[in-house]
């Protein structure tokens, strides 16, 4: 199969290692891609949302199959424009279309399925420019600490834990009438703060049936103990400890079945990856939030214990025949460490150049944020590359993923030391 991937980070170039294994693969293309994932296939220089060009060089190029990475092209519509074309339509697309990205694309959206389809979630109300007065009632009534979030794409920033009521009405206001996030925070989604342990379970669906991930916790914080600002994420962990089969049947039965059946329900066709926020509150799972794609880096960790053929699954989803594709999961543990720019998730330069790659032999680096000059590997983003190794057990793993992340050199490389350790 001659198979495009759409996008350029560490979840992309998990993909394209994973994919790149199999013997389904013909060619592969990574759209932009980065310095790393030249290696499993050739980079084609096309923006994530150039959905003309993206179809043009599929056409050209007799794509079997597009693979979506980041959230933006798919509530954008990929999928959609692919199936409206006639041209097109023969190329299957993994990811949702539209209608289903909103899962992720609306936070009210998401909410309301929630609760229309009983999937255990979070309290809560939306407010506008029009009732932002409401709004700023509605919060005297709530318990503190509370939840403000943006309904639209904020690139992971649009959500605020306000400890003061002062503060959640001060940034209520900010949100909606000084549009803090754009567009994005036009609608805001206030909602009960809930108080546990964070995790994401990934499923892989046809619509019908599905099959059910590797979970992973990721660490967003910036600093060790997890302190100072969020990031995009500084590291995950796959399986995860205090996830145990207890707490995933629950899962299964009370938050993937029916987010299933509630598709099914509202006629919303989806074939693609849903990932889902859970908070384990003494033992409940509770859904924070869906994703309509994999994670970012919980994908480092997830794919590389996936024994079986991801193009197989892939196909699975596209024929809408998933339930009779194998699926097996490695007993290892997996640890990803992330490297990032200094002053990162603040302001930070990039160019630097990256040295010491080829000296890391126990972990699989996975490029994120770089890119070539030069014949030389460059950082080009705030996070630059995710370290993950795939060890017996968790303390051989993190000592690992940690000891080859220390062996990279790139001027002011930043990266936590601590991750997982907190599970230990």
């Amino acid at each position: 199969m001659n198979i495009l991937i759409i996008g350029s980070g560490g979840r992309e170039s998990a993909f394209a290692y994973k994919l790149s294994k199999s013997p389904k693969l013909n060619q592969l293309f990574i759209a932009p891609g980065n310095a790393g994932t030249s290696q499993y296939g050739k980079n084609v220089d096309l923006k994530v949302t150039d959905f003309e060009g993206i179809a043009s060089f599929a056409l050209e190029n007799a794509i079997n199959m597009l693979l979506v990475g980041p959230e933006e092209p798919l509530v954008k519509g990929i999928h959609d424009y692919f199936l409206e074309r006639e041209d097109l339509r023969h190329i299957p697309v993994i990811g949702p279309q539209k209608e289903g990205a909103q899962l992720e694309g609306s936070k009210d959206f998401s909410k309301e399925f929630m609760f229309r389809h009983a999937v255990p979630t979070a309290a809560y109300k939306s407010f506008n420019k029009s009732n932002l007065e409401e709004g700023l009632a509605y919060l005297e009534t709530q318990k503190l600490p509370i939840v403000l979030k943006a309904d639209g794409l904020a690139a992971g920033k649009g959500v605020l834990i306000c400890e003061t009521l002062n503060d959640a009405k001060q940034e209520l206001t900010a949100m909606i009438a000084d549009a803090k996030f754009g567009d994005a925070s036009s609608v805001v989604v206030i909602e009960e703060f809930l108080k546990g342990i964070e995790l994401s379970v990934f499923v892989l669906t046809d619509g019908n049936s599905y099959k059910v991930l590797p979970s992973a916790k990721d660490y967003k914080r910036i600093g060790e103990g997890d302190t100072g600002l969020n990031t995009g994420g500084m590291g995950s962990i796959s399986p995860v400890p205090f996830a145990d089969e207890v707490f995933l049947s629950k899962v299964e039965e009370r938050v993937i079945k029916p987010t299933i059946a509630g598709l099914k329900k509202d006629n919303i066709p989806y074939k693609g990856f849903i990932f889902i926020g859970l908070m384990n509150v003494e033992g409940e799972p509770y859904v924070i939030e869906y994703n309509v794609r994999m994670g970012d880096p919980e994908t480092e960790s997830v794919l590389p214990r996936i024994e079986s053929d991801l193009i197989d699954l892939l196909e699975g989803v596209a024929q809408g025949n998933l339930h009779e594709r194998s699926y097996t999961v490695s007993a290892k543990t997996a640890v990803t460490v992330v490297l990032v720019s200094g002053g990162y998730p603040g302001e930070y330069e990039s160019g630097k150049e990256i040295t010491n790659i080829e000296n890391v032999e126990g972990s699989i680096v996975f490029h994120a944020g770089t890119k070539e000059v030069d014949g030389k590997v460059v950082t080009a983003g705030g996070r630059v590359l995710a370290v993950t190794t795939l060890q017996d057990n968790l303390f051989d793993a993190l000592q690992q993923a940690t000891a080859d992340a220390g062996r990279i050199f790139y001027e002011r490389k930043y990266f936590r030391k601590d991750i997982g350790f907190d599970l230990i």
